[in-house]
């Protein structure tokens, strides 16, 4: 996501609603750490977030300085609105948080009241320790899901760019489905599939493809491997397509010759479980409503004790390892589905002992009184013959 992206007028919208919840908060400022949330806010698209890089943004100003590695300072200062960016290390060892230490002292901010973001991912234990002891001073909120809730709900430009992912994704399957044969190992096919997704528009994937295959099907995250495919394979693949950061995720059921009974059976369940959740997903909904949905179907068809997994989870720009965002629709998640929230759908059934599962997967936008599926294609079990 770099500032071309989006009109400049979008990153204005953005930034004055983070700084009318900081206000609201009385944050003086924010160390944004997520390089989603600083891309959200800035645009930029440097590949630094593999080591520590933080965005301070003032609640009165808008955008201040980008800390960052100092061979991607360029990038950033090329495809990002900040108004300064500061490198780090290069050309001899520096510590990063000394760097900012510094940044935070020449702003007068280390007596302030500071939004510290502590993601998941992109913020080791040894930095965050690190920020501790610089931030002693200052009174510390912990703001990692104050971006986040914000920009849960989509603007209709990024609406957009979900849909072309949508349809890249739908690439992906349209080459797999062509690309399965007898003999050719799982990642001979996958690759057909990321070639497809790439020559399309798309980007290198933020998650690794779950391929999984015969004897392999019954793992919810098998990365391709050298496993050649046999007839009356059963198959569950699962991945991403990716445009300007934006992501859809996709996962559809293949079978090379005649499915197994049970094969057909589990499709068909898991099929009916993705139908009943997202026909019960519009505005105002519990978010975890729709996983007790998709539970009772599947648990009706005696599969409960083999439903291991959410039934889906809110997509967001993707940045290795992870497209998720903070909706998970298990039953502590007791907030309301809003417009423009993008969400997957995925209830499964994996049945180790028998080295079979089954996870159809569609992302969703929520609207006013309904869901619409992103993908064009059906969740029929895909027969290759």
């Amino acid at each position: 996501m770099s500032k071309e992206f989006f009109d400049k007028s979008e990153f204005v919208e953005r930034q004055k609603k983070v700084q009318k919840e900081m206000e609201k908060q009385k944050l003086d400022a924010m160390i944004v750490i997520s390089p989603i949330n600083i891309n959200y806010l800035i645009g930029t698209a440097a590949k630094a977030y593999q080591v520590f890089q933080c965005l301070l943004f003032s609640r009165e100003e808008g955008p201040e300085t980008l800390l960052i590695r100092l061979s991607d300072v360029g990038e950033a200062m090329d495809t990002g609105l900040a108004k300064e960016v500061k490198g780090w290390g290069g050309r001899y060892a520096e510590n990063p948080i000394s760097a900012l230490a510094n940044i935070l002292k020449d702003k007068k901010w280390k007596n302030g009241r500071i939004g510290l973001e502590m993601p998941a991912y992109y913020l080791s234990v040894q930095d965050y320790l690190a920020l501790t002891k610089v931030l002693d001073q200052a009174t510390v909120i912990d703001a990692s899901d104050l971006i986040e809730t914000l920009k849960l709900a989509k603007s209709p430009a990024e609406i957009n760019y979900i849909r072309k992912a949508a349809s890249i994704a739908d690439i992906g399957i349209e080459s797999l489905t062509r690309a399965i044969k007898e003999g050719r190992t799982e990642k001979e096919v996958a690759a057909e599939a990321h070639k497809a997704m790439m020559a399309a528009g798309g980007e290198s994937p933020p998650s690794p493809m779950n391929f999984v295959s015969g004897e392999r099907a019954c793992y919810a995250h098998g990365l391709p491997t050298d496993r050649q495919l046999r007839r009356q394979d059963f198959m569950h693949i699962e991945f991403g397509g990716q445009y300007r950061r934006y992501c859809a995720t996709i996962a559809r059921h293949f079978s090379l010759g005649t499915p197994t009974q049970l094969a057909q059976e589990i499709h068909d369940v898991t099929n009916e479980a993705c139908e009943a959740a997202i026909s019960v997903i519009k505005e105002g909904v519990p978010i975890h409503y729709p996983h007790q949905v998709a539970k009772s179907v599947i648990e009706k068809a005696g599969f409960g004790e083999y439903f291991l997994h959410t039934t889906g989870y809110g997509i967001a720009p993707g940045y290795p390892p992870s497209w998720g965002e903070s909706i998970n629709m298990l039953n502590d998640d007791d907030r309301l589905f809003e417009s423009g929230m993008v969400v997957s759908i995925e209830p499964p059934i994996f049945i180790h002992e028998k080295q079979i599962g089954a996870r159809l997967i569609d992302c969703v936008i929520v609207k006013q009184d309904s869901a619409e599926t992103l993908s064009r294609l059906s969740r029929e079990l895909i027969v290759v013959d």
